[in-house]
């Protein structure tokens, strides 16, 4: 898978946190595995498993980040796809060195465009600048 195949399951994975207790996304992580459109070879599954845990275990922190930057807004006023698609960018901006900011802002905005509303890539945007 591309990177950015990689980051668009991480993005699906990641939002099954806003319908289930993170004490369930284990199980949720083994059901989104055995989902037979997902064609994620060993290599790119334990990358989307461990990237996805890591965004999981920090997420109060990433909640926290983007409620600070966030004027007018808090994450839970937010529609559940763009907070998704802000938790995912702001993990890579503040925690994953091997991601250049502006490539998380860019991957971040075409998945707003691609599964968020009209208006949802320059909410995101808007947010991510913040950022950097």
């Amino acid at each position: 898978m591309s990177r950015r195949e990689l980051r668009e399951q991480i993005f699906k994975l990641i939002f099954r946190v806003e319908f289930n207790d993170r004490e369930e996304m284990s199980e949720q992580e083994r059901y989104f595995f055995e989902d037979d459109d997902l064609t994620a070879d060993e290599k790119d599954a334990a990358y989307i498993s461990q990237k996805s845990g890591c965004i999981i275990e920090k997420l109060d922190e990433i909640d926290a980040m983007i409620n600070k930057q966030a004027k007018g807004w808090t994450t839970g006023r937010m529609g559940k796809v763009d907070l998704t698609i802000l938790r995912l960018a702001v993990y890579e901006i503040a925690f994953d060195e091997d991601v250049p900011a502006g490539v998380a802002i860019n991957e971040a905005v075409e998945l707003a465009k691609r599964f968020g509303q009209e208006e949802s890539s320059g909410f995101v945007n808007g947010v991510l600048a913040k950022f950097v």
